[in-house]
């Protein structure tokens, strides 16, 4: 028996990094999995590897900082499935070396409705569906910028920071309808998106301070690793976490 067996669950990103990983741990442990992003090739790559595991996948191209697509992933779920009982907002992108007086209004815009805004529109279609087959679970993705940061960062931490709070409210808002929601702050991960910053920064993830090592506090994760941490929050076996946000940093924000 899987841990998620009978379940239908959302994720989006899914294309690359944590939200594909996520798919195919979430589609292992026997949910059917609805994977949404912008990317159809990558999509189609984490959708292959759930088909050659026997595993159920629904695909849907979907660019969810937008209400009208966001609504169809979820439509999409119910027409294919019937019931949905998880959502895990994945999808994400970064933003660097920008303070609120260099930043663009409409690259303020893009960040807060790919990291935030597409946070409130997929819970927001989902919930109904959610409540009708008596609750379940959304998980947000966060991170660390949202509570300590460095300079350059004022629209990721925003959105960031709007994760964490808008996971603590919709927690309180849903409770009765036994809905658990709650925040994932993830520190350093191996994701296409980190590399690509290295690569901007002309360096490496090590020359970052991003370090292997698991001997080294804040060291790099997996997205696999990550992965079993959102099937973890899904599971029946974290019934009472909900409302605050989970630390999957490898103690990142321990350090002085």
């Amino acid at each position: 028996m899987g841990r998620l067996d009978g379940r239908v669950a959302i994720l989006t990103g899914a294309a690359r990094g944590i939200g594909q990983a996520a798919a195919i741990l979430f589609a292992r442990e026997g949910a059917r999995v609805v994977i949404a992003d912008t990317d159809p090739v990558g999509m189609h790559e984490t959708a292959a590897t759930i088909r050659t595991r026997n595993g159920w996948v629904r695909e849907v191209v979907a660019d969810v900082s937008r209400a009208e697509d966001c609504r169809e992933v979820v439509e999409a779920a119910m027409e294919w499935a019937g019931r949905l009982h998880i959502v895990a907002n994945i999808a994400g992108v970064g933003q660097f070396g920008a303070t609120v007086e260099s930043i663009s209004e409409e690259e303020w815009d893009r960040v807060l409705a790919i990291n935030l805004k597409s946070v409130f529109l997929m819970s927001k279609y989902a919930i109904p569906h959610i409540r009708a087959v008596g609750g379940g679970a959304i998980l947000n993705v966060a991170s660390p910028h949202a509570f300590a940061t460095g300079e350059g960062l004022a629209a990721y931490a925003a959105s960031k920071g709007g994760v964490v709070a808008l996971s603590r409210q919709m927690a309180h808002d849903f409770a009765k309808d036994h809905i658990r929601v709650m925040s994932i702050i993830p520190g350093p991960v191996d994701t296409p998106m980190l590399r690509a910053h290295a690569e901007r920064m002309n360096t490496t993830l090590d020359d970052l301070g991003f370090y292997a090592d698991p001997g080294k506090m804040g060291r790099i994760a997996t997205p696999t690793e990550l992965a079993h941490t959102l099937l973890w929050l899904a599971s029946d076996e974290a019934s009472v976490v909900t409302g605050a946000p989970i630390f999957a940093d490898a103690g990142l924000l321990s350090r002085l």
